[in-house]
């Protein structure tokens, strides 16, 4: 049998219920809960008229709860914190204001951007527990709509019900063996490496769609001898002379010491924007506002060290 709840009681009602029993007065309530005497007294009137009996009665000028009056609020104290915890256990399970945030990231970014924003949204929050999901920009991006991450660092993308915050530009660049004929100082035309043998990043990352953007405009398709979706193993091919590829710049810290990155030809060059993006429904959520300004002086402090850098490059 369906339960039924008279719609004069409401939970906000049982607050005022449970505010009134502990200030023992209406002026004291209504000063506490921030409303006017009256709507306080209109609520514990719409409570008897919804529960059908007297819960007050009238000893001069003061209100004086009966005994059903005490029974109610027992009551109301369990019913108000059952649905205060469910609220907190819903939201934890959809990932909103929980102790923990889980955070999806490129490959790419683990070696300075990831570490970088994790201690500044620790600086923040210092009790929150934080997961990394590394996956390729477009499973980062149904991980993103699926509620299986809070947040993502990957390439920028336009869509519309996406929150995001730019983090850096970076470049592309053409990365081969040490061992490689190539001259330092000689930028790469693709044109002429219609015979080199080349190995590149599986579909779906950001990488491996720039390299596809790359060679459609030298004119031709490259002769791809192995696809990974691990850009850390994509190096260590190039380094072990399995063929050449295209990286971003962002792992010039971390190439192996067998791998060098070459300037393209301007035609060539292709930048990515690398942000940290969210769902737009989740824009007020705490942990991700939290996230999005560790985000903010991250990008400033890198646009700083940039400018500063090509400053000492004048």
């Amino acid at each position: 049998m369906p339960i039924h709840i008279d719609e004069d009681i409401s939970f906000r009602k049982l607050e005022i219920l449970l505010a009134f029993l502990e200030a023992g007065s209406l002026g004291r309530t209504a000063e506490r809960l921030g409303v006017s005497t009256v709507s306080v007294h209109r609520a514990l009137h719409s409570l008897e008229s919804g529960t059908r009996c007297t819960l007050f009665r009238l000893e001069g000028r003061n209100l004086l709860p009966t005994d059903a009056a005490l029974a109610l609020a027992d009551v109301a104290a369990e019913v108000l914190h059952a649905m205060s915890e469910g609220i907190r256990s819903t939201r934890e399970i959809a990932g909103y204001a929980a102790d923990r945030i889980r955070i999806g990231s490129m490959y790419s970014l683990t070696s300075r951007t990831v570490p970088a924003l994790i201690q500044g949204l620790k600086l923040r929050m210092p009790d929150i527990q934080t997961e990394l999901v590394l996956a390729s920009n477009a499973d980062l991006l149904t991980k993103l709509r699926d509620g299986a991450i809070d947040a993502a660092l990957m390439g920028e993308t336009d869509d519309a019900d996406l929150e995001s915050q730019l983090l850096f530009e970076d470049d592309i660049f053409f990365a081969a063996p040490v061992s490689a004929n190539y001259p330092a100082n000689e930028p790469v035309d693709l044109r002429d490496c219609k015979d080199v043998r080349f190995v590149s990043l599986t579909e779906g990352f950001v990488t491996r769609q720039r390299f596809v953007e790359a060679f459609q405009g030298a004119g031709f398709t490259p002769n791809v001898a192995i696809s990974t979706g691990d850009i850390f193993s994509l190096m260590n091919l190039i380094g072990g002379g399995i063929g050449c590829s295209l990286l971003p710049g962002r792992v010039r810290d971390v190439l192996p010491r067998d791998v060098q990155l070459l300037e393209m030809q301007p035609a060539y060059h292709a930048p990515q924007r690398i942000v940290m993006t969210f769902l737009r429904a989740r824009e007020r959520d705490p942990n991700l506002l939290s996230l999005l300004a560790a985000s903010r002086t991250y990008a400033a402090e890198r646009a700083e060290q940039t400018r500063a850098a090509a400053a000492a490059g004048c």
